[in-house]
């Protein structure tokens, strides 16, 4: 039985909808939608597009991950380094209410492997580099369903032949989406976002993000007296996509639609001096 003083409650009807990861690149497709992102590729090359564009791929993910079977509540990782793919799985796995899982790449194999198997990871997506990690730890994780090369399908014959793994090709996961999808009204309380530490006192421990912690931040860090960042900025983010949630500048760069520039961990001095 609801008690009197909640009867007696006045609920406010203003702006009711639940703070949701997706609102935030809406919110940057719909206002700023022309604005770059740009990413210098594990390829080598420098690749341009817009928000517009990239909430566009993050939708065509989200239906990409429902065509797999993966449902709400349900981790999928990543091993990657900052990039436009990278920042698409963010949204399209947070958007489809599944749960984003970034992976310290950096850590040891044994830790990888544990990780993946304690967040119980459905399927993992990974940049080309990390193709000889994956089949080392790959036996180690008997409950993925897939392991997903953020790269096309010529990329992978080219760079990934060698190994052993079953590889799906994100790119070819895209292509048969066509994008025409409504983000998913949840629980703004729902998990959103999980990181593990780093294992300096035993076994890694997972941190979870939910949808309403994620915009909160988003808006915290954008303010003035924080990072004060708006539309007319262009931001390179240097802290690691995977290590903190960025410091959560990526939610931030969402909130205030900057234009943003990334750059892998790893890249070559000839790369650099291209393009």
């Amino acid at each position: 039985m609801t008690s009197p003083l909640l009867q007696s409650r006045l609920l406010g009807q203003m702006m009711e909808i639940p703070l949701l990861a997706s609102s935030l690149l809406f919110h940057a497709f719909r206002h700023f939608g022309h604005n770059e992102i740009v990413s210098r590729r594990i390829e080598g090359d420098l690749h341009r597009y817009t928000y517009r564009d990239c909430e566009k791929r993050a939708k065509q993910l989200a239906q990409a991950l429902t065509s797999l079977g993966v449902e709400q509540g349900e981790r999928i990782g990543t091993l990657a380094w900052n990039g436009y793919r990278h920042l698409e799985c963010y949204y399209g796995i947070a958007g489809r209410g599944a749960v984003c899982h970034t992976i310290n790449p950096r850590l040891f194999p044994d830790q990888i492997a544990f990780i993946i198997d304690h967040a119980d990871d459905s399927y993992v997506c990974f940049d080309m580099t990390f193709g000889p990690l994956v089949e080392l730890i790959a036996p180690q994780c008997p409950n993925v369903k897939g392991w997903i090369a953020l790269a096309d399908e010529a990329c992978i014959a080219e760079h990934l032949s060698n190994i052993s793994v079953p590889v799906m090709s994100y790119e070819r996961l895209l292509a048969e989406q066509d994008g025409n999808y409504e983000w998913l009204l949840l629980d703004e309380r729902q998990a959103s976002f999980l990181y593990y530490t780093s294992g300096t006192t035993g076994n890694p421990k997972g941190a979870l993000y939910s949808h309403r912690s994620t915009v909160l931040h988003a808006y915290a860090a954008a303010l003035p007296d924080a990072m004060g960042a708006s539309s007319s900025d262009s931001i390179l983010p240097v802290v690691p996509m995977f290590h903190v949630n960025a410091w959560g500048a990526f939610r931030m760069r969402r909130r205030s639609s900057a234009r943003s520039s990334y750059c892998p961990a790893r890249i070559s001095t000839a790369s650099r001096s291209t393009n």
